[in-house]
């Protein structure tokens, strides 16, 4: 997919999702809106177009509201997009984020996985298809432990040749990659001394066949 193609992508879906909105509603609105995804899907959308397979399933761990899961899920219609989280309020509304979107004949209702939990239960449908895993601004909102987990976890359901790909905010070599990263990093310790983005360097300690790291 080309730059332009995801541009005018993102444009329709930001349309259709507006006149969504407008159009009257039954019942409670389920979904949650984190600020940060319409800040930065599209720069994950971009490298997540270079990185997944053409087919097969896309593990998401801590999806979280649903709204990155949905727009990918439209993003890469052939794949089959598997959304997860171990809070229920978070599962429903991604569940609301799918019916919302129209989605529901494509794309599977969130899965309860908290990556602690070990082994992850499975299904056997979804470990025999599964091409990658994808997880967003997670690790740094959390212990070290899921970290450790998630490497773990992933080199006992990914096979040869396929990825682990992480977005959030790391230092390289000792250092924030921008300042923006180092604010936040900043206000996470305030409010959790056992968070921040200081994770890279630890991370390579563990060895999953092979994974991505994008900040």
């Amino acid at each position: 997919m080309h730059l332009g193609e995801f541009n005018q992508m993102m444009m329709m879906m930001d349309m259709l999702t507006n006149n969504k909105n407008k159009a009257s509603k039954e019942g409670v609105d389920e979904r949650l809106f984190y600020p940060a995804t319409q800040k930065n899907r599209e720069c994950i959308g971009e490298e997540l177009a270079k990185l997944l397979p053409k087919s097969g399933s896309v593990l998401e761990i801590a999806s979280g509201s649903g709204e990155h899961g949905v727009i990918f899920q439209k993003l890469f219609p052939s794949i089959n997009w598997q959304a997860s989280d171990p809070d229920s309020c978070c599962r429903e509304s991604i569940s609301a984020w799918i019916e919302h979107e129209g989605l529901q004949n494509r794309m599977a209702q969130p899965i309860d996985l908290n990556v602690r939990k070990r082994p992850w239960q499975l299904s056997l449908k979804l470990q025999s298809s599964i091409k990658a895993i994808v997880c967003i601004n997670m690790l740094h909102i959390s212990f070290w432990d899921c970290t450790k987990a998630l490497f773990e976890e992933a080199q006992n359901h990914l096979r040869k040749g396929h990825l682990l790909i992480i977005y959030g905010p790391f230092k390289k070599d000792g250092r924030h990659t921008s300042h923006s990263n180092r604010v936040f990093d900043c206000s996470l310790r305030k409010q959790n001394p056992y968070w921040g983005g200081s994770r890279f360097k630890r991370s390579n300690r563990i060895k999953p066949q092979k994974w991505i790291c994008k900040t």
